[in-house]
């Protein structure tokens, strides 16, 4: 990717920085303001990759006491939002189309969430990001996709 990508180099910028994940994961949840609601940290953000965590607490939970699908899937859609916007090519667009997503063990521990890609799948058409969430001592807590729909943008 040699094109400048503008989310990288906020991403690398901030990270230079004493706390400067805080201050860009602070940045970026502004997007989509409903992503402040899990209190997400970005860990790592490169094309084709996001890692974003977030801890559990009560405002996560749900009625048994383990973190929230709803919670969790709200940090793979970031995640996926930050991979996406750092991986595709200038004269393309994405947006979601959906998410598919199976609760595979219980969420009783702060949570890591990815998304992942390959730099070949960014071409007009559908494309599956794989999307898996993680517990404290690795186990896998939700795995899927979410389907986004990439089009070349608009000539002006």
């Amino acid at each position: 990717m040699s094109e400048k990508n503008d989310l990288l180099a906020l991403y690398r910028k901030c990270t230079r920085l004493p706390l400067g994940q805080a201050i860009f994961s602070r940045l970026f949840a502004r997007k989509a303001p409903y992503f402040a609601s899990i209190r997400p940290r970005v860990v790592e953000l490169r094309p084709n990759f996001c890692e974003v965590r977030f801890a559990k607490r009560r405002r996560v939970e749900n009625h048994i006491g383990t973190v929230h699908v709803i919670a969790i899937c709200n940090a793979l859609e970031m995640a996926m939002g930050g991979l996406a916007e750092a991986s595709i090519p200038k004269h393309l667009r994405w947006i979601p189309k959906g998410m598919q997503v199976n609760y595979t063990a219980k969420a009783n521990s702060n949570i890591r969430a990815t998304a992942e890609t390959r730099a070949e799948d960014w071409k007009p058409g559908d494309l599956a990001v794989t999307v898996k969430a993680f517990r404290e001592d690795g186990t896998t807590v939700v795995e899927g996709v979410i389907l986004l729909y990439v089009s070349e943008k608009p000539s002006n």
